[in-house]
């Protein structure tokens, strides 16, 4: 079999499913109603509507920060998604007869890999309308820029993208390594929502370790956007970041030594 028809075998798999959808929906909520929170609370600070003497926020920087969580809290999504590519697989045993239809077990896991970047792009598209259409309208609300029509918004917007892919790729290293669903899922929501987030807050009262905590991947990601609600909450205290193409890069390079340690460790073992 080629790899075309693997990858055209890989998407039919994919999308046969009511997970990608059902993980779809579960984003545009979960990022929507965030950001829509966010919006409102923020909106209301950088126009000065908040009562008491609450201190108001610079509007400069406010609508891309807005945008993106997409990627600062939505970024488990694609992850979980090309964790499930792999360990579903593993776990109902639909792995063995593509592996007799495909011998070829490298094969495979490129078509895997590649219709992992077209999830993760379909999820990016998912998550930016959601987290766009939610903050802007607060937004346009209260008098504020939604900055649409910038250059820079939309750059951001395209590395958002990049980033969602990668994170899928992510996702596929850690399915390939840890054949367990139950197992990777915990650890990949354990990780993300609870040790890296623990880990960057304590960045911002011990000196030294945002140094160690910026090449995390989480923290990669949100370089690699370049804007990020977490850095926002913790009034911009993390002041070691990467620079956004390094950001990139170090997600890449989690996403490769990842495929290749699940290639080499489990990929190749027996199935069943």
């Amino acid at each position: 079999m080629s790899l075309a028809a693997a990858t055209r075998s890989e998407t039919t798999k994919q999308f046969s499913t009511g997970m990608w959808w059902i993980l779809a929906l579960v984003l545009v909520v979960y990022v929507g109603s965030t950001a829509a929170a966010l919006g409102f609370v923020f909106s209301a600070a950088a126009s000065g509507s908040l009562p008491g003497n609450a201190p108001p926020l610079p509007e400069e920087g406010l609508a891309p920060i807005l945008y993106s969580t997409a990627t600062s809290v939505g970024y488990v999504f694609p992850l979980l998604i090309g964790t499930l590519m792999v360990t579903a697989e593993f776990r109902h045993k639909t792995l063995t007869p593509t592996f007799l239809a495909t011998p070829q077990r490298g094969l495979v896991l490129w078509a895997k890999l590649f219709v992992g970047i077209l999830l993760g792009a379909l999820y990016g598209v998912i998550g930016i309308a959601a987290s766009v259409g939610a903050s802007a309208g607060f937004l346009v609300g209260y008098g504020l820029e939604t900055e649409l029509t910038s250059p820079d918004t939309w750059a951001l917007l395209g590395r958002m993208l990049l980033a969602y892919a990668l994170w899928v790729l992510i996702g596929i290293g850690v399915g390939a390594l840890v054949r367990n669903q139950v197992g990777a899922i915990v650890g990949v929501l354990v990780f993300t929502q609870f040790l890296e987030p623990v880990g960057r807050a304590a960045a911002a009262f011990v000196d030294g370790l945002s140094d160690v905590t910026q090449y995390l991947p989480g923290a990669a990601g949100d370089a690699l956007v370049g804007a990020s609600v977490f850095t926002a909450g913790m009034g911009g205290v993390e002041t070691a970041a990467l620079e956004w193409w390094a950001g990139g890069l170090v997600l890449l390079g989690y996403a490769v030594v990842l495929v290749l340690l699940g290639y080499l460790l489990s990929w190749r073992r027996d199935v069943s």
